[in-house]
């Protein structure tokens, strides 16, 4: 047990020191954050002396370990625009995203989980062929032409709605069925696929041959097995908590993350979106590791396994 949780926490960190170098490298050979901040028309003098003010005029394999330096002492950069510490910008937004996101996940769970169950149970049935249809439709259509379509009907044409900004919790509401529809037709269908997959097992047919009650071999046997693949479709939802919003809070003009990592890109503001994909690497990663132990507890021939491994 001590090795499957050492090999899952050193698999995290290699990952996230991974996705920032990535995110580092690609960032500093996107364009010059001092002619996108200071203007092409800036003077050769300014853009000189902004350059050596934030390190850029320095070789980017110094600037690199200088950046993963001040990680390790816990400073993550200020933005260029206003000289404010990056993460302070960052967690000012946090509780808007997640006043968007945690209530859409709540919707995928509440939505797809029984969905996807009455689905199997029922396979063939106009209910079955009606969660599919909407299921695929669901996921199929992209979440910027879904909210721009849950814009026209509810605020353009029925005028219940607003369309943007966050003045009210009705604002939220739009933005919430754009996160969730599509999140819930994903569970939804895999949550049926697990479940049916299940279902076809030997183990199943033989509890039903000794006489155990369909309701008890279902709750039993049927949803403990059929909850570890799903497991891990609601553990990448829960890691896109803070960054599965970006198109949706552009869309609904909604302060968040996502629209604060879309302004600074735009604007080369690179220690804003080192921190952000920071904090999105870390939270993914902390939602996959979550995903192993879980799965270690669904599933203990995973733990035997990797104590196995380990002889």
């Amino acid at each position: 047990m001590v090795y499957f949780i050492l090999s899952r926490i050193a698999r995290a960190v290699i990952t996230v020191a991974l996705v920032v170098t990535f995110a580092f490298v690609v960032l500093r050979l996107s364009g010059d954050p001092a002619l996108m901040i200071m203007g092409p028309e800036a003077p050769p003098e300014v853009l000189a002396a902004f350059r050596s003010a934030w390190g850029l005029d320095l070789p980017i394999w110094q600037q690199y370990f200088s950046y993963f330096g001040a990680i390790a002492q816990g400073e993550l950069g200020r933005s260029m625009r206003d000289g404010r510490p990056a993460i302070e910008l960052v967690l000012e937004r946090i509780p808007s995203t997640l006043a968007l996101t945690l209530p859409a996940l709540a919707m995928k769970v509440g939505i797809g989980l029984p969905a996807g169950i009455y689905a199997a149970l029922h396979r063939g049935g106009p209910i079955d062929r009606l969660v599919m249809t909407l299921a695929v439709a669901g996921f199929t259509v992209p979440s910027f032409v879904l909210g721009l379509v849950l814009v026209l009907v509810f605020s353009v044409m029925l005028g219940w709605l607003p369309s943007g900004g966050q003045d009210s919790w009705r604002h939220a509401i739009l933005p919430v069925l754009t996160l969730g529809i599509g999140g819930a037709a994903i569970l939804a269908r895999f949550t049926r696929s697990a479940m049916l997959e299940v279902l076809g097992q030997p183990y199943m047919r033989t509890a039903l041959a000794k006489g155990v009650p369909w309701h008890v071999a279902i709750r039993s046997h049927a949803l403990p097995n059929a909850a570890i693949p799903t497991v891990t479709i609601i553990g990448f939802m829960v890691g896109t908590l803070i960054a599965g919003a970006v198109v949706v809070e552009s869309v609904f003009s909604w302060p968040g993350v996502g629209r604060l990592l879309v302004v600074a890109v735009a604007n080369r503001d690179l220690a804003v979106v080192q921190c952000i994909l920071l904090l999105v690497a870390a939270t993914m990663v902390a939602s996959n590791l979550l995903v192993d132990f879980l799965y270690g507890y669904l599933d203990p021939r995973l733990r035997t396994g990797a104590r196995a491994g380990a002889h």
